[in-house]
């Protein structure tokens, strides 16, 4: 029998990160004065965002809104789900629950970030049953690409809101990957299911997965065709493909080694709580690489932050520190690029070809991806027969995608709510509606600093890679109102100085001439002065180059 609802209950779901983009998963939900968050991922940057590291989601509501903070619940290890976690931690105080190998993964999150807060963790299985004083909450195995993965139900007085995670849907997967039907049938049969929360990533794609065991009898054939070394770029945390990897290099006799910080440091921790199965003498540290015969070698490279590519694209141009591509070997690509990674994905390819290797790409019977196609979504919603839909966790052009399949199976299309960051759906008289928006965004990271980037310095390194800077000097005698020294230009990325001559002489002199004007004038407000220099030249530059470079007059005070 299922449980019945009550009408009278301050419902709340925002996304704070997750919509309309791959990655930073964040999502709030709230019931009467408890909140909970579901995930806290970041984002690899996006090309436009000149030297940052990282893009986590803003969380200046859960700030505001802290009190009321009951739980950061982690649906699985990845960074798009637990990234942002370090960042963030300092500016609450709230207990993770997650599973025992995220847990672990976590820790070495903050351990590598140099955290030393004291946060209280709890693990989850699907035997957990969490109780709060309006909420209770339990879980469910789905099947992904890193083991212990898991959705989460939150049952509330107004119905059940059913938390997916990112999931497939695959039946070669078992064990610590596979998922647990049975516990969905029997959370859907056993109450209200008021919201179905799912991931979207691969929702315009028609079928089915290609199994699991299916791309690893492919890699066993192309590994067992190979003469050279093989190079494997994939996610560092990608543990179904990284052990598919580690089995057929056995099966072919070749040793493995390892290539990226990140990449070690999320396979000692998995390894250290037996979730990969590895034959003695198979690993070989980066150091002994040249040891071996090319065909007895396998390297899994991923970059500093765990991303495929970097790591190959230094290994293309020869500036890895550990080894780089030599003529013969054979890069596995074992990934498909995300949007914002497909301009630095196809470079590198053409570097590595460059450089003396073959490649091999994501392809039909090569690939399976970690999230579910069209089939295995629909399925999803089959079994919850939500009420209410709210496809996330990819881009618009995917919510749309999941929202078609949602209608298809029976949600009401005034029922699906495709959000964008900071929307807040909410209860209304024992409705959900979409009328408000809480503040919501990207903090961006770039080396320690966390948000002390924003669009003006985007904007400005933008600036400064298309057109570069333009820089005048000028000394000033203010007492005696004349200039001592310069004007003196030095230009950086915008013209061959040499060449222009001509035009930096002439630059000089409307220069020369401003100051002069300010200096008999009396008028000698430094912020008009400096903005009448930066307006003359921006004018005068465009002119005569077609360029705008970013221009910074410095005045000095003798």
């Amino acid at each position: 029998m299922k449980s019945t609802r009550k009408k009278d209950v301050d419902l709340k779901i925002i996304p704070l990160g997750g919509v309309g983009e791959i990655a930073k998963n964040m999502y709030v939900i709230s019931v009467d004065n408890e909140m909970f968050i579901f995930d806290a991922g970041l984002m690899f940057p996006e090309d436009e965002m000149l030297g940052i590291d990282v893009v986590i989601p803003d969380i200046t509501y859960i700030k505001e809104n802290k009190d009321k903070l009951k739980g950061i619940f982690l649906s699985h290890g990845h960074e798009d789900s637990i990234g942002a976690l370090p960042y963030i931690i300092q500016d609450i105080d709230v207990p993770i629950y997650a599973s025992r190998l995220t847990i672990a993964l976590v820790k070495d999150r903050f351990k590598a970030r140099g955290v030393n807060k004291k946060v209280k963790f709890h693990t989850i299985d699907n035997k957990s049953m969490l109780k709060f004083d309006q909420v209770s909450m339990e879980f469910f195995e789905v099947s992904h690409s890193i083991a212990d993965a898991y959705g989460a139900a939150i049952h509330t007085p107004m119905g059940t809101v059913i938390y997916t995670g990112e999931f497939k849907v695959d039946q070669s997967l078992t064990g610590d990957y596979g998922y647990n039907m049975a516990k969905m049938y029997d959370i859907a049969e056993k109450n209200d299911i008021l919201v179905l929360i799912s991931d979207s990533t691969e929702a315009e794609k028609r079928g089915y997965n290609t199994p699991e065991n299916v791309v690893e009898s492919h890699l066993l054939d192309e590994f067992s065709k190979t003469n050279g070394r093989i190079i494997v770029s994939c996610y560092a945390s990608n543990f179904v493909r990284i052990q598919q990897v580690l089995t057929n290099a056995a099966k072919t006799k070749r040793k493995v080694s390892f290539l990226g910080k990140t990449l070690e440091s999320s396979f000692s921790v998995a390894r250290n709580l037996g979730y990969f199965d590895i034959p003695e003498g198979l690993l070989v540290p980066s150091q002994s690489i040249g040891d071996y015969p090319k065909n007895e070698i396998v390297i899994i490279a991923t970059g500093s932050q765990g991303e495929p590519i970097e790591a190959l694209s230094k290994m293309s141009r020869g500036k890895h520190d550990v080894t780089n591509i030599i003529e013969g070997d054979r890069v596995f690509v074992l990934t498909t690029a995300s949007s914002n990674m497909e301009v630095i994905l196809y470079s590198t390819l053409n570097e590595l070809v460059k450089a003396g290797a073959s490649i091999m790409l994501p392809k039909d019977g090569m690939h399976a991806s970690g999230h579910g196609l069209s089939e295995e979504l629909k399925m999803i919603l089959n079994i919850f027969k939500p009420e209410y839909f709210i496809p996330v966790q990819g881009e618009f052009k995917m919510q749309i995608a999941h929202a078609k399949l949602a209608a298809e199976t029976g949600v009401l299309p005034e029922n699906i709510f495709l959000l964008e960051k900071g929307d807040v759906v909410s209860s209304d008289k024992g409705i959900l509606l979409s009328n408000d928006k809480v503040t919501a965004g990207n903090v961006l990271i770039d080396g320690s600093g966390v948000g002390d980037v924003g669009n003006i310095v985007l904007r400005d390194r933008r600036l400064l890679s298309d057109n570069g800077i333009f820089i005048a000097v000028v000394s000033i005698d203010k007492k005696n109102k004349k200039i001592v020294a310069g004007p003196e230009i030095q230009s950086r990325g915008f013209v061959y100085v040499k060449e222009s001559e001509e035009l930096l002489k002439e630059a000089e002199g409307r220069i020369l001439e401003i100051v002069e004007n300010h200096l008999t004038t009396g008028k000698l407000e430094w912020n008009d002065l400096k903005q009448e220099i930066r307006d003359d030249l921006n004018r005068f530059l465009y002119d005569n180059t077609k360029r705008n470079p970013m221009i910074i007059p410095i005045i000095s005070e003798i």
